[in-house]
């Protein structure tokens, strides 16, 4: 049965830690601590005699003081693994925490969990290919070397690295490495670890190497996981849940967050607030728990970035200065279905497609394998779609050698209905209002990933009001633009109100838009 080492880096909060501390060793397992030396004293004495008696504690010796960025986080790292090594003999796991850490899910199931995965759980991807690092230096983080620490001395940290550019002191990557990187939040093997403690014993040119890179936390483990273990026995994520902001901060999660956490296919998760000592407790009781099943869903990524996306309305596309006065041509008619139940509008098509011989396109702006020709590449993806898309409309004219052509979009996007209603062409709306029941709405929740096929119930009752609302707001929008040419398909109205509509919108006779109006199940989920 697996039993895990858990490797806590902390700096603040004594009391947590030594709860935290003894939650984990109760179960079983056991901790190695590294307390920042750059901490007060008085605290890290705290820890230690609160916790001497605990058999499944030891303590990183000598401690470090750590710097966001800085070698000395690896090197705190190493000197907790080493202790936890030597103290601990029967440890065949070693986890990486922190002071703002807690588990999401029993002991019970971390070890089971464990034990039917036999691999390194650590994310690790290509240094230089992948687009890991979103902002700031790259390359400059391994090929110059850094003695400052950026955020305690900026000046001298940019100094430095511009005059080893300006006298051209790039140096050599290790040649046998492939630099990886990814979250410093792992969990690695006995064997591994062993394997990672003996080749930095043999190579001093890797160790050299990385004590002077940037942000080595990031790279260090990541690289030598990789160069030590079959890729078969790799698997590149973390067993920590945490999320970050449009601004590159730590998500922090607080008492309401409970369900959520627990629903996520995770073992712990970070940050949890000092403030939500609720959440705390609750996790705490349910380490400790047997025989507890979990529904995991793990909609927790998606989830955060619709409700944190509400409300921030924008353009997602900025137009080219060569499409800014460009048009359909005036003589030409555009005729947009905008419908959020997309097989509704699909099914709607069809019969128009039948009744008018008029071109019908789906929806070509939110799936990129809708039946589009082939025009010289710029219908090969969304973004192309979406930047260059008075020039796609007017090929699609020409392609058809029509004047009249109907697309299919979705409410939301408003942006784009908004620019082609500013063309000097006509542009009409067909707006097909549907009805949204509680099981539709669970369903495109699940469709669109904000919730999973073992989501709560509960969990998904208290989302379906913020979805429901959400799609309510979308057309509210597209009623407020106030366009010119806008009618209304309604699964509420009769028969004859729709026909009007659709024969405003196709201009078509009375009695075949009440063919359409009347087709069979047109509304049905």
């Amino acid at each position: 049965m697996a039993k895990i080492a858990y490797i806590l880096l902390c700096h603040k909060d004594p009391e947590a830690i030594v709860l935290q501390a003894e939650r984990l060793t109760a179960a079983g397992d056991y901790i190695s601590i590294h307390f920042d030396a750059s901490a007060p004293l008085a605290d890290f004495r705290a820890i230690r005699d609160a916790l001497q008696d605990n058999p499944n504690v030891t303590f990183a010796r000598p401690r470090q003081r750590c710097g966001w960025g800085e070698w000395s986080l690896v090197q705190a790292t190493l000197q907790a693994v080493r202790a936890a090594v030597e103290t601990f003999p029967r440890a065949t796991h070693f986890y990486m925490l922190s002071g703002d850490c807690m588990p999401i899910k029993s002991a019970e199931y971390a070890h089971r969990f464990l034990d039917e995965h036999d691999a390194d759980f650590i994310e690790s991807v290509d240094f230089f290919d992948s687009d890991w690092i979103k902002t700031g230096m790259k390359d400059d983080r391994l090929i110059y070397r850094h003695f400052f620490n950026e955020r305690k001395n900026k000046r001298l940290f940019y100094a430095s690295v511009a005059l080893q550019r300006r006298l051209r002191l790039k140096r050599a990557i290790p040649a046998d490495l492939h630099i990886q990187i990814g979250s410093q939040w792992w969990c690695l093997r006995r064997r591994t670890i062993e394997w990672i403690l003996d080749f930095i014993r043999q190579r001093r040119d890797v160790m050299r190497f990385f004590r002077t890179t940037w942000i080595p936390d990031e790279t260090f483990f990541q690289t030598l996981v990789r160069h030590l273990v079959p890729e078969t026995e790799i698997q590149s994520r973390s067993l920590t849940f945490l999320m970050f902001s449009d601004y590159g901060m730590p998500v922090t999660f607080y008492n309401d967050h409970y369900d959520l956490l627990l629903s996520q296919d995770y073992l712990f998760a970070r940050k949890i607030s000092p403030e939500a000592n609720e959440l705390k407790a609750r996790l705490g009781r349910l380490y400790a728990a047997h025989d507890v099943e979990f529904r995991v869903s793990n909609e927790g990524q998606s989830l955060y970035k619709f409700l944190t996306g509400r409300g921030r309305i924008g353009r997602r596309f900025g137009m080219r200065f060569w499409e800014s006065e460009s048009t359909l041509g005036r003589k030409r008619e555009l005729m947009i279905v905008v419908s959020k139940k997309w097989h509704v509008a699909r099914r709607l098509l069809g019969q128009i497609r039948q009744a008018t011989n008029l071109p019908v396109i789906e929806y070509l702006f939110n799936e990129v394998d809708t039946a589009l020709p082939d025009l010289g590449g710029i219908q090969s993806t969304l973004e192309k779609r979406t930047r260059h898309r008075r020039a796609l409309i007017r090929m699609l004219f020409d392609y058809y050698e029509t004047d009249r052509l109907i697309v299919c979009m979705d409410p939301g996007n408003l942006d784009l209905m908004q620019d082609f209603a500013s063309d000097r062409s006509v542009t009409r709306f067909l707006e097909v209002d549907c009805q949204f029941s509680d099981a539709y709405l669970a369903g495109h929740a699940r469709r669109i990933g904000l919730a999973g096929e073992q989501t709560a119930p509960a969990t998904l009752e208290r989302l379906l009001p913020t979805i429901r609302n959400d799609l309510i707001y979308e057309t509210d929008r597209m009623r407020d633009a106030g366009f010119e040419h806008h009618v209304r398909l309604s699964e509420t109205a009769t028969d004859e109100d729709n026909a009007a509509a659709l024969s405003d919108f196709l201009s078509i006779p009375g009695d075949q838009a009440l063919s359409l109006a009347q087709t069979e199940r047109l509304f049905a989920d």
